[in-house]
Formats: C-alpha cells, structure tokens, sequence
C-alpha cells in the first residue's frame, strides 16, 4: 500500500516538474502502479496532493453517492483507458505509469471510491479527458 502511496505522490508530484521533452528522451520503463492492503487488511488509497485533499472536501461527490458495483465498473474502464493512454505516449506530462487493477479483486467500496476520485481529480487540475468520467465530474 505503501508503494501505490509512494507512486501517486511521486506522479502528481513530477507532473508539474518534469517537461515532456525529458520524458520524451528517456527509455520508457513499465512500474505499474499496484494496489496493497494496509496494516489493517484493508485496499486504501493516499494522495500526498494537498489540492487533492480540497477536491475530496470541497468539489468531488461525496462517497454515499455511489455504489461499490457502479464505482468497480467505472474505475475498470478508466484504468484501461488511462492505460491505453500511457502505453500509446499519450498525456506523457500527465501519466508516467500504469495501474495495474484487477476487477476481480475486492477492493472494497473506500478503495474504489479514491481512485475514481483520482481521476476525476487529474481531469479537474490538468484537463484530461477521459472518456469514463460522467459529464459532472
């Protein structure tokens, strides 16, 4: 859990640091972005973005909003749409590494709840579109 902390820190941390001319020059290496239980058994999610934080508090629906089920389908389609963005370049000053998820897993409904913020949140501060967002978010 840790490393999946350490790793979106480290991403959102680099996004407004890095020029994609830099990114652009150096081998492409795979580190996917893997999802570990905390001390407590539980799949949890921790952004080290200070805006992050506002985002959950002030703009993003609050978590009694959704359902794990609709929250594990979305987040299934946006992984592999922002997969497929990281594979292809695409967004390179944005995405630096892919998310290994795995629906088959259960992450449980706060897990799935952050990282579906998580996009919304890169949509809010950076502009992405993805495609697997609803038009409110």
């Amino acid at each position: 859990m840790k490393k999946l902390i350490f790793a979106f820190s480290i991403l959102l941390i680099t996004l407004s640091c890095s020029s994609q001319n830099n990114i652009a020059n150096q081998p492409k290496e795979d580190h996917p972005l893997q999802a570990q239980k905390n001390d407590d058994g539980e799949y949890d999610l921790e952004v080290l973005d200070t805006q992050f934080t506002y985002f959950i508090n002030a703009i993003a629906r609050p978590m009694s909003m959704y359902s794990e089920g609709y929250l594990k389908s979305k987040n299934q389609f946006l992984v592999s749409e922002w997969n497929s963005y990281y594979f292809s370049g695409r967004y390179r000053n944005v995405i630096e590494s892919s998310i290994d998820y795995d629906p088959n897993v259960n992450y449980g409904l706060k897990y799935e709840y952050k990282l579906y913020q998580v996009f919304a949140f890169v949509k809010w501060k950076y502009g992405l579109k993805l495609n697997g967002l609803s038009g409110s978010e």
